[in-house]
């Protein structure tokens, strides 16, 4: 670890820095909140890219909201990056299974 005032390493457990003496600051870590990134880019090439794109925009939002502390606001983001990724899959199904349905139809009626 290294000190957050001056830049030295430190170790793990000191509470006082050896070099500069300022007191050792601890931030409680971030929780671990799902970004659905790679769900999301997944979806958008292989299912259905506008809807995809959302999801790419939600999941994107998720790191970046954690690390100013927005908790709540990343939270939310990856809440909805999830629901686009279902969307857009969901999206990508249904057409995939109207094409097959219309080839099937487009075969057996023009025998």
């Amino acid at each position: 670890m290294f000190c957050t005032s001056c830049g030295v390493a430190r170790a793990d457990n000191a509470t006082v820095c050896t070099n500069c003496g300022e007191r050792i600051r601890r931030f409680p870590p971030l929780p671990q909140v799902p970004n659905y990134l790679v769900q999301a880019v997944l979806t958008a090439f292989c299912c259905c890219m506008p809807l995809g794109v959302v999801a790419i925009i939600y999941a994107a939002q998720v790191n970046s909201k954690l690390h100013a502390g927005d908790i709540p606001g990343a939270q939310a983001a990856s809440k909805n990056a999830k629901m686009w990724c279902w969307i857009a899959l969901g999206s990508g199904v249904l057409v995939w299974l109207a094409y097959a349905a219309f080839m099937a139809y487009t075969i057996a009626t023009s025998k």
